[in-house]
């Protein structure tokens, strides 16, 4: 299923992990609908792997979104865009007193301050719009999942501060349940649907990439999060 949004033609739409899974859900969907796309993404090889398959132009960059001074760089010299959209995220789980400090570690700053330097040096054209990731586990936190909870959990409430801090621009929160990507599979997690679960189904990245894009194209939206999860909040 992939979703067009005629009302990015011709925006420039930048997205942090657009080389797979949901970014790339995200940035096939925005170029659909006309949008002038630049991905980025740690990995060479599949950042040109995904550029070839979106078309249409799209521009490529090699990024760690954790290294401060590469982000500044690379968004200054970067013409500002109209729409933002970070997905990227590199997470490891495991109890408190067992998973290794350093993954702990490389998990918040993956998931909490990637997105907040991009928000920090990104520059936007009029109307423009910032798009966060965050997760289902923020706000139903379980054993096992210590640093990626407290990381989505404080990606929600910087999302309402930034909506504060840089508007005009739009800032807005998608919070997605289990979804078929490759991390959740190299996760281990599998694609078995929890018990009890409305939908009865695990998410498509596109049916994620549709929420975020219609976070950036709506024009009265900002501090917004947004749950897309099946109903897990019900169960």
């Amino acid at each position: 299923m992939l979703q067009a949004f005629p009302a990015l033609a011709g925006r420039r739409v930048l997205v942090v992990g657009g080389s797979s899974g949901i970014g790339l859900a995200v940035a096939r969907s925005a170029a659909a609908g006309g949008a002038r796309m630049t991905i980025a993404a740690r990995d060479p090889g599949r950042l040109a792997e995904a550029v070839a398959g979106i078309g249409g132009g799209a521009t490529g960059e090699v990024l760690d979104m954790t290294d401060a001074a590469r982000v500044e760089a690379f968004l200054a010299a970067a013409a500002p865009f109209d729409h933002i959209v970070v997905t990227a995220a590199a997470l490891r789980s495991g109890p408190i007193r067992d998973l290794p400090l350093a993954a702990a570690q490389a998990t918040f700053a993956s998931k909490f301050w990637g997105p907040y330097l991009v928000a920090r040096f990104a520059r936007f054209n009029d109307d423009g719009s910032l798009t966060l990731v965050s997760g289902a586990a923020g706000r139903r936190p379980r054993a096992g999942r210590g640093p990626v909870a407290a990381a989505c959990a404080a990606i929600e409430a910087l999302t309402k501060v930034l909506a504060a801090e840089l508007a005009p621009v739009r800032v807005n929160c998608v919070s997605p349940g289990l979804t078929d990507t490759a991390m959740l599979r190299a996760a281990g997690a599998g694609v078995s649907v929890p018990p009890g679960l409305p939908v009865k189904r695990i998410g498509t990245p596109e049916e994620v990439a549709f929420q975020i894009l219609s976070c950036a194209a709506n024009p009265y939206m900002t501090g917004a999060i947004v749950d897309i999860d099946g109903g897990m909040s019900l169960v």
